[in-house]
């Protein structure tokens, strides 16, 4: 377990205070609660955040509380050496020409290792509500082969109906990845057979 995830969510949570803002925010978190995290996702009144490090989960709550946003923050037991996520969409961490790998949260790292040595696009996200289309959709175009793999906290699929919308025109396979049992991030072995697997 990793308690700098939890601590930075009780710093970034605001005080109650006397005199709301205008446009109060409603923020949940939740620790490993996978259930709710599926839930949240498919709800479009919700943003949903998942930090992959305690940097991006006080950004998260910070953001959302500034924006008066509705906002569910899925806080994992592991997470990244690094923080990233500076933006809200996609982030290109690494180019390939193979494929592309999106992984989600504290999902990253095993990524970079289990793909270590392959051509393939990996791109980081630590928002998946609301889903980064374009940048999805122009990593997948600059790649040579339109293959993707998914890998995000919780039951493997979260978002692949987004993947699906998103590259509704471009011919292309999706192999979609999760947790065991629901758990927070896929095995490191495992994910690395299943992507090597998926694109002989």
């Amino acid at each position: 377990m990793n308690s700098d995830m939890l601590l930075a969510a009780a710093e970034a949570l605001p005080e109650p205070r006397a005199h709301a803002p205008a446009k109060p925010a409603t923020v949940l978190v939740g620790y490993g609660a996978v259930e709710e995290l599926t839930r949240f996702a498919t709800d479009p009144r919700w943003a949903v955040h998942v930090p992959g490090h305690p940097v991006e989960v006080r950004r998260a709550i910070e953001h959302a509380v500034r924006r008066g946003e509705r906002a569910y923050v899925h806080v994992c037991g592991g997470s990244n050496a690094e923080p990233r996520g500076v933006t809200e969409g996609f982030e290109l961490v690494r180019e390939g020409l193979d494929g592309v790998v999106a992984a989600v949260g504290a999902t990253l790292d095993p990524v970079l290792r289990a793909t270590a040595g392959l051509d393939l696009t990996v791109l980081y996200a630590a928002t998946v509500r609301p889903f980064d289309q374009v940048g999805l959709r122009t990593a997948v175009l600059a790649a040579d082969h339109a293959d993707v793999v998914l890998v995000e906290p919780g039951q493997p699929g979260l978002s692949a109906r987004h993947v699906a919308e998103t590259l509704v025109h471009v011919p292309h396979r999706l192999l979609a990845l999760g947790g065991a049992d629901g758990t927070d991030g896929p095995d490191e072995a495992a994910l690395a057979r299943a992507v090597r697997d998926f694109l002989r």
